[in-house]
């Protein structure tokens, strides 16, 4: 097994997180994710060890979508680096839809990401803008 830098796997995973997210789907969220996973901004990291406990760092995500009506996401793959055998680097721009079909810009990711027997997992994400 080696790490896919196919976009269309990258883009097929990287949608099913987007509806997750946008659905508020914390269970499919959390099988995006890899254990243990790490999370890094400006102003603060945090880890997780276990599926409940990256559900429960995504539990205020889901209303504040609802309040923004944000109804869809996509990921604007930038970029793609092949890191190691197993893992993959990708550089990503979200873009959101909202209830009125008005496009949102969201913010830039850098996402490390392990290959596994199910597909790709998120290892580590940095909020980069």
């Amino acid at each position: 097994m080696t790490a896919s830098t196919d976009l269309n796997t990258l883009t097929g995973f990287f949608d099913r997180y987007g509806v997750a997210l946008t659905a508020g789907d914390l269970p499919a969220i959390a099988g995006c994710y890899a254990l243990p996973g790490l999370v890094v901004a400006d102003t603060y990291s945090f880890s997780f060890n276990s599926p409940a406990a990256v559900a429960l760092s995504f539990v205020g995500a889901a209303p504040d979508y609802t309040e923004r009506e944000l109804v869809a996401a996509h990921a604007d793959i930038e970029q793609v680096q092949q890191v190691s055998a197993l893992l993959v680097e990708v550089a990503v721009r979200w873009e959101f839809l909202d209830s009125q079909g008005r496009q949102v810009p969201g913010e830039r990711y850098r996402y490390l990401l392990r290959s596994t027997g199910e597909g790709p997992a998120i290892c580590t994400v940095v909020r980069t803008g």
